[in-house]
């Protein structure tokens, strides 16, 4: 397996930014070299906490012209999918552990147009999203618990991470390999290494430093990661 012809993205993710001050984040992540945004979406259910909705979604689309990949953490993702995508989403991600069936909750998120994407929390078989691939563009393996920003990456999802590339390859599938919780630039470099593509970032870009170079560090660590695949 070899990723460095790769495009390899970078996702700030707002619920790390400063609230107060929306629309500065932005500018500054978009100074850094931003592929894209992405919001996190918690309903209280699916998972321990509540943030936002599509309102926020319709908020940050006005100030960018990025890629919104939009995280449903929430129990009935294809009851919302329309409202998320109209709202501005480009990509939905949905999580194989809500309730909704997962090719219930697939149909939804592609009848609006927008991108499907699938999460799987550390603690979910690969084995599980397996038979999706062919409807993916997206397939996102959470390196934390879903739920809380500021938590530190779980180094155990690497070799999921390494069978969703794998998976994606032999399938022709040129779809995102996404890891999300705990990317720094040290973890960020590993799961390049093992075949990530899209890197949500949090608190490694808006808890201290400067955005920019913050976006910057991230960049060399994740390319030095691509260049020495894990095969």
């Amino acid at each position: 397996m070899s990723v460095p012809s790769r495009r390899l993205r970078l996702a700030p993710s707002l619920l790390s930014a400063d609230f107060a001050d929306l629309a500065s984040a932005i500018r500054a992540a978009e100074e850094g070299g931003a592929d894209a945004f992405h919001l996190d979406v918690m309903d209280g259910h699916f998972v321990p906490n509540i943030t936002f909705g599509p309102a926020m979604v319709r908020a940050v689309r006005k100030r960018t012209k990025l890629p919104l990949d939009v995280h449903l953490m929430i129990e009935r993702p294809a009851k919302y999918a329309k409202e998320f995508a109209e709202a501005g989403g480009d990509t939905l991600v949905f999580h194989l552990e809500a309730s909704d069936p997962p090719y219930e909750a697939m149909q939804a998120i592609r009848a609006t147009g927008a991108k499907v994407g699938a999460a799987l929390r550390p603690d979910t078989p690969f084995d599980r999203v397996a038979p999706l691939i062919d409807h993916l563009d997206e397939l996102m393996i959470m390196s934390v618990h879903p739920g809380f920003s500021g938590q530190a990456f779980l180094p155990q999802v690497l070799p999921k991470v390494h069978a969703a590339r794998e998976a994606l390859d032999a399938r022709g599938n040129g779809g995102e390999v996404a890891v999300d919780g705990g990317i720094t630039t040290a973890t960020a470099e590993e799961a390049a290494a093992h075949g990530a593509t899209f890197f949500v970032c949090g608190n490694s870009v808006f808890a201290s430093g400067t955005v920019p170079d913050n976006l910057k560090s991230l960049r060399r660590a994740v390319d030095a990661g691509a260049r020495r695949a894990v095969r």
